[in-house]
């Protein structure tokens, strides 16, 4: 090991097999300084909590919702609302499980995924990805990437399959993967003229995404706004994840996906209120947002 003398700062190599628990003495060759120096005690491994189950989710209702389902077969349940909390919390508590919302703010939950499976305290942590799917009745089929996760339930689905996944997962059986159903026909995309292609689909609104985040308050309908409009980019990721990489890269997300972004915009318009809708474009918020962080991290 080395070691810096505290008086003249001199490095000193020091061989570990030289020195006892209770501290053995060297002179510094520079200084003359006599230093004790004591055998690094080997810490004892961590190791992940059999009973605790860590929940994020940014849903209140649907924290509570899962943590009844847990306690109730006499796990822990720990919450938290975004990925930063997410991250921390699963470093710090260890939990043998982590139930993990893709559209987690702050760092989404397919992001958490790939993180804690990337370190070694946590890469043996069960993980279990739930896509918040905003139209039930289109997906249905496998995530392209589970994104180091060993399992998914979609949201609506939690009651039901929940439970059995986490005894699977504890047994260490694999995850059962579901039969690919036939998707309902897509409708057919409009004509449009090579003018027209070359327009973006949204025209530029008069809430620039990062006014919006510092300006406009997060009241229950604006938190709720957000929420799914997280829920409907990230959808449209974990679905399409190397088609959304490809767009972002030559820049014409907007064109690839013209035809998810306007059917997103018209769940969000049926499922938020008019009044949220004034006070900023939330949608396009998320969207952009998306963007620059894929756009970051491709680069």
């Amino acid at each position: 090991m080395v070691v810096v003398c505290p008086k003249c700062k001199t490095k000193l190599k020091v061989d570990d097999a030289k020195l006892s628990p209770q501290g053995s003495r060297f002179k510094c060759p520079k200084c003359s300084t006599v230093l004790v120096i004591k055998k690094p005690s080997l810490q004892e491994k961590k190791t992940l909590e059999t009973k605790k189950v860590l929940i994020a989710h940014s849903n209140s209702s649907v924290i509570e919702n899962i943590r009844t389902l847990l306690t109730g077969q006499g796990y822990t349940a720990l919450s938290s609302a975004d990925g930063i909390d997410a991250m921390v919390k699963a470093m710090r508590e260890l939990p043998w499980l982590a139930v993990i919302e893709v559209a987690l703010p702050k760092i989404y939950g397919f992001e958490v995924c790939k993180r804690l499976k990337s370190r070694p305290e946590t890469k043996e942590m069960k993980l279990i990805l739930v896509p918040s799917i905003y139209d039930k009745t289109k997906y249905r089929r496998e995530p392209v990437s589970l994104y180091g996760a060993d399992d998914y339930i979609e949201e609506h689905d939690l009651s039901t399959k929940l439970i059995d996944a986490v005894h699977r997962l504890e047994r260490g059986a694999p995850a059962e993967t579901a039969t690919p159903q036939p998707l309902s026909p897509a409708p057919s995309a409009p004509v449009v003229s090579p003018a027209e292609q070359q327009q973006p689909v949204f025209e530029e609104k008069k809430f620039p995404a990062a006014k919006i985040s510092t300006e406009i308050k997060g009241d229950e309908q604006t938190e709720k706004a957000r929420r799914l409009a997280r829920t409907i980019i990230n959808d449209i990721y974990l679905y399409n994840s190397s088609k959304v990489d490809e767009a972002v890269r030559q820049g014409k997300f907007y064109t690839v996906f013209a035809s998810e972004v306007k059917e997103g915009q018209k769940l969000y318009d049926n499922r938020i209120p008019q009044e949220t809708r004034d006070k900023a474009d939330f949608y396009r918020e998320a969207i952009d947002n998306f963007l620059a962080a894929k756009k970051k991290a491709l680069s």
